[in-house]
């Protein structure tokens, strides 16, 4: 994944560069096998193989309009105040085979969808004829008020598919129209990558379950049923692991069976330099830890690693992630969604839409980290305009639900001041901006 930002200064004190750190992550990681499933589970996934037509569609000459199959030439002159006459001769409806020949002087009622019946080169939509009339239909003639064309009202077999014809390409993402051509071709299921496979485990004596009545010195477990959510919404299923106490036994009794089923496992707190910070020794103790500390604010403190899985060849990837529940947002905005994207077979790693903001105050960071800003969006005169969304301590999740997106201010500033542009990734659509 390409930052829009490149570094150009070296971070210093041995953090690595979000480049870096995701050239590290990635490295190796490829789309997961393909399974074929129905198409009623297929929204989102990604193709793994192209899909092409097997039927011809329409499979015959149809109805675009309730109305009357007709001869063109029998209506030649017609008019409102010269209507034609025609017999009725029968009906053609949808879902039915008709048998029925329009003949010279004759005329067929069609419903939309309905077989073209033989003879027949055009066709009347009911409102240009007193088709609406019980008497005329009873008497079974029908008067017609214009001319018709031929081919008029006539859906053509094969004019939308036939079989061969190519509906949806290798590593498309399915979305709700490429479901439904897929059908209409005759598809009940397609190849797609298989889900990546996550666990989220919380680490922290002061974490219990949310919704439970709280004790001392206790919080609410905020950053499993984000984490789970942000891995979902990136494409992967995911499970929760539970919730460690700040004690490598317990680490690491809850990752190993996690090593049997997951591709990624997600660890939140513990990764840092406190004496109860276990989960970088529990990586190690699974697997090889690649790296430590990424030259990102917020998120500094972050930890991955490859450890075999059980009973396999491959590796199962391992990321720590920050406590604080914005760190544990963003990093996993950064560094997890790439990689489960990969995985699933998505061509584009971010899957966010970037734009240009025009800052509304000044803003400041960290020197020599990339800074991620929690931001509202404003449509301003031909430009996005860009705000703080609140407070930006890491631990400020009012301000992270209140943000339209994440502005980036690179390494080498250590503030941005008003009225500068700066890029952001967009998080929640929110409109566009005037004059665009």
């Amino acid at each position: 994944m390409k930052s829009a930002y490149a570094p150009t200064t070296r971070p210093t004190g041995g953090l690595l560069s979000l480049e870096e750190a995701l050239e590290r992550m990635l490295g190796g990681v490829a789309p997961l096998p393909a399974e074929r499933v129905a198409l009623a589970e297929a929204l989102g996934r990604v193709l793994a193989e192209p899909v092409d037509s097997l039927l011809t569609l329409p499979p015959w000459d149809n109805s675009a309009m309730d109305g009357f199959a007709v001869r063109s030439a029998d209506l030649a002159g017609a008019g409102r105040e010269r209507p034609h006459s025609l017999r009725l001769v029968g009906e053609s409806a949808a879902g039915h085979a008709t048998r029925v020949t329009v003949e010279a002087g004759t005329a067929v009622s069609i419903l939309t969808g309905a077989p073209l019946p033989a003879g027949a080169d055009a066709v009347v939509p009911v409102e240009e004829t007193d088709g609406g009339d019980p008497a005329r239909e009873q008497r079974g003639v029908v008067q017609i008020f214009q001319p018709a064309v031929a081919g008029a009202h006539i859906r053509r077999a094969g004019s939308d598919l036939r079989p061969g014809y190519p509906l949806v390409a290798a590593s498309e993402t399915l979305g709700p129209q490429a479901l439904a051509v897929c059908a209409a071709g005759g598809h009940g299921s397609v190849a797609v990558h298989r889900r990546p496979q996550l666990g989220v485990l919380a680490t922290g004596d002061e974490l219990v379950e949310p919704g439970t009545e709280l004790g001392e010195a206790q919080i609410p477990d905020s950053n499993t049923v984000g984490l789970l959510g942000q891995a979902v919404e990136a494409g992967a299923d995911a499970r929760s692991l539970g919730i460690a106490g700040d004690r490598l036994d317990d680490v690491l009794e809850r990752l190993r069976p996690a090593l049997g089923w997951a591709d990624v496992v997600v660890v939140s707190g513990g990764v840092s330099v406190g004496l109860h910070d276990v989960v970088k020794e529990a990586f190690e103790r699974l697997g090889r830890l690649e790296l430590w500390r990424v030259a990102v604010q917020p998120g500094k403190p972050l930890a991955f690693a490859r450890a075999p899985r059980a009973g396999a060849a491959d590796e199962v990837l391992l990321f720590g992630l920050p406590g604080n529940p914005v760190s544990s947002f963003v990093t996993f905005e950064l560094f997890v969604r790439p990689v489960l994207r990969r995985l699933g077979g998505h061509a584009e790693l971010s899957g966010r839409e970037r734009v240009r903001a025009r800052l509304r105050e000044r803003v400041g960071k960290a020197p020599g980290r990339r800074a991620f800003l929690r931001v509202r969006l404003e449509r301003g005169p031909g430009e996005w305009q860009a705000s703080l969304a609140g407070g930006q301590g890491s631990h400020v999740l009012s301000a992270l639900v209140a943000a339209d997106g994440l502005a980036i201010v690179p390494e080498e500033r250590d503030a941005l001041e008003e009225g500068e542009e700066v890029e952001v990734i967009v998080l929640r659509q929110v409109g566009q901006p005037v004059g665009r």
